[in-house]
């Protein structure tokens, strides 16, 4: 299974609707939604080159973190899901993106 299922083809770590990236925070510490959440290893592919060869691993991004304190899957900053959900197709700004598994903490 994916570790970062990605809708963001303006990325250029976005590879075939996957995250090439090495490690993906998750931004939006105190979210109350999903549109509250950003991805913070956005790179707009119209900036930067494809960036799809992950150098640290033979993979997918294996490295998520969390820094949304309001997410229920939030553990440590890390994410216990084991797939998540990235939106935002043609983004050309990281704040554009979303997690849209984010589930708010009760």
């Amino acid at each position: 299974m994916n570790r970062i299922n990605c809708n963001v083809t303006s990325c250029s770590h976005n590879k075939s609707r996957v995250c090439y990236a090495n490690c993906v925070d998750i931004v939006g510490s105190s979210a109350k939604e999903e549109h509250n959440t950003s991805c913070g290893a956005f790179l707009d592919r119209s900036v930067y080159s494809e960036l799809t060869n992950n150098v640290l691993s033979s993979g997918s991004c294996d490295c998520l973190k969390c820094t949304v304190d309001t997410c229920s899957y939030n553990s440590n900053h890390l994410c216990t899901l084991e797939s998540i959900q990235v939106n935002g197709d043609g983004s050309d700004y990281y704040t554009h993106t979303e997690c849209s598994s984010f589930k708010l903490r009760r």
